[in-house]
Order: C-alpha cells, then sequence, then structure tokens
C-alpha cells in the first residue's frame, strides 16, 4: 500500500489556524500529523484521497487564511525510516513515557509505553491524546472493562492495561491500526487486550466501567448512543477529538440526552478532552 505525504504551509502564524486545517484534514481521511514549525506534515493512503474534497477546504478557509502543500509518495516498507526520523520519545504528567522501540528505556516512569507507530494515529504527541491519558492518570483503573474506540496504534488501551484494567477491547476501523494495536500490545507484554476491525457496529452487547473514545467531533456524534447503550450507572466516557467552541457544547448536549453528565475538560492548544459519567 502507498501512502501520501502532504507537507503544509500557512501564511498565518496563528496556532489555532493550523489546528483548524488539522481538524478538516482528520474528517476527510488524513490520519496521522507532524508538526514542522511553519507548518505540518499530514498523511492519507493514496486510494483515500479525495482531491475534490482537499481542494476545498482552501475556499472554505479563505477567509481566515491560505495554505499551499507538497504531495510526496511514501511505499509502505518505508514507514519505518518515516517515523525513526520524526519520531521523539514524550512524557505525560511527568508519570508517562513513550517511546519507540529504538530509544533508551527510562525505567523510572511509573508507566512505559513502547510504540511502533507506523501509520496509526496515537504516539502521545497529538494533543488529544495527550489530554486523553492525562485524564486516564486521575482515573482509576483496577478491575474495570475498558472500551477503546478508534483505538490508533492502541495507546490508549495499553496504558488503560498498565493502570489495572481487567479487560480492554480496542476497536478501529482502519486495518493498519488494527494491527498496529495488536503488535503494540504484544511490544508491551499486554494480553489483556483484544482488538477488533470495525466501527460502532463491532461494538459487543455488554457494558463498560469505562469508555475513550478519542476520534472526531461528527464521528462522536454519530456513535454517542452506542456508547450510551454500552454503558451502566457509574460509567465514565472520555472523549477527545475536537474544539471547545462550538463542539464541547455541542457534545454536551447530546450526551446529556442520552443520559451522560457532564464532568470537567482540559483543553490544550484549543484541543479538548472531556469526561462524563452515565446516570441513566
Amino acid at each position: 500500500m502507498t501512502y501520501l505525504e502532504l507537507i503544509f504551509s500557512l501564511n498565518s502564524t496563528e496556532e489555532f489556524h493550523k489546528d483548524l486545517l488539522i481538524n478538516a484534514l482528520s474528517e476527510i481521511g488524513f490520519d496521522t500529523f507532524e508538526d514542522t514549525g511553519q507548518g505540518f506534515k499530514a498523511y492519507i493512503p493514496e486510494s483515500e484521497l479525495d482531491q475534490q474534497k482537499l481542494d476545498g477546504l482552501a475556499a472554505d478557509f479563505a477567509e481566515l487564511f491560505s495554505f499551499t502543500y507538497v504531495l510526496n509518495k511514501i511505499p509502505h516498507q518505508k514507514w519505518n525510516e518515516v517515523w525513526e526520523s520524526n519520531f521523539e520519545p514524550i512524557q505525560v504528567a511527568g508519570k508517562c513515557y513513550i517511546r519507540a522501540t529504538f530509544h533508551e528505556a527510562h525505567p523510572e516512569f511509573e508507566h512505559e509505553i513502547v510504540i511502533d507507530p507506523k501509520m496509526a494515529f496515537g504516539t502521545g504527541h497529538h494533543q488529544t491524546t495527550a489530554l486523553m491519558m492525562e485524564f486516564m492518570l486521575e482515573e482509576e483503573f483496577q478491575g474495570m472493562e475498558v472500551l477503546d474506540m478508534g483505538c490508533g496504534t492502541g495507546i490508549l488501551a495499553i496504558l488503560a492495561s498498565k493502570l489495572g484494567a481487567k479487560k480492554v477491547l480496542a476497536i478501529d476501523y482502519d486495518e493498519i491500526c488494527y494491527e498496529s494495536s495488536i503488535e503494540n500490545s504484544e511490544l508491551n507484554k499486554i494480553s489483556n487486550i483484544k482488538a477488533l476491525k470495525g466501527s460502532k457496529e463491532a461494538i459487543p452487547d455488554q457494558k463498560f466501567d469505562i469508555i475513550l473514545a478519542n476520534i472526531n467531533r461528527n464521528i462522536l456524534i454519530d456513535q454517542l448512543d452506542t456508547y450510551a447503550r454500552a454503558s451502566k450507572p457509574g460509567t465514565s466516557l472520555f472523549l477527545s477529538g475536537f474544539y471547545e467552541n462550538p463542539d464541547l457544547a455541542i457534545l454536551k448536549e447530546k450526551c446529556a440526552n442520552l443520559g451522560f453528565s457532564f464532568v470537567k475538560h482540559k483543553e490544550l492548544s484549543n484541543w479538548v478532552a472531556a469526561k462524563f459519567k452515565f446516570n441513566a
């Protein structure tokens, strides 16, 4: 499979303009992003690129900013080289250290996660992943059954397991994400994560103690009713992949109608993660 690398440059120095474009790209199939300082790199399977939709973004944002991009084709076997040149280790809240297999281990951290990202979303570098992990480090996972929707690399599922979860179900519609979550679970010597390929229809008829969903606003809105059916009184729901305005208010209203009460949210560079409790 061939992937496309698009290197974007913006004529704006406003960070939230970059985030707006990244969010829009994620909604048309781009699944991984890397900051370049002056702009960012975005990746998508060649077969999934909709040139008309991509061209339409220039008109959508014309009143705010303009952008250009350079397109490169990268054969699938080259992804490891791409990631090894760009993926730097990070730490979250001073408790969790995330690194690739080619980085030095740091056992002084309470939790260490080894990720081979390939083209799956979720290395801890994106604000939404970091925000979700911060929330998780504050939550009680011991003995819990956890659902991770849009699992990407499996990073949140892996952290849930390391925090003491009894069972974790990780679901993603993308084949590479599905395979990546399995491989990364093995890298971290975790055996209680089950990966499934699919979307909301793949969620089994069972109740979960904690549901994690770091996707985007439109998909979250579409899937929230399914999350409600998979919840029981007291289930914690963590959502991310959207902005504070206007997305948070829209999601709060939708959640309230389904029996989820809003607890609090975290914000980083205009991206938001929010916690809800199921009361129905």
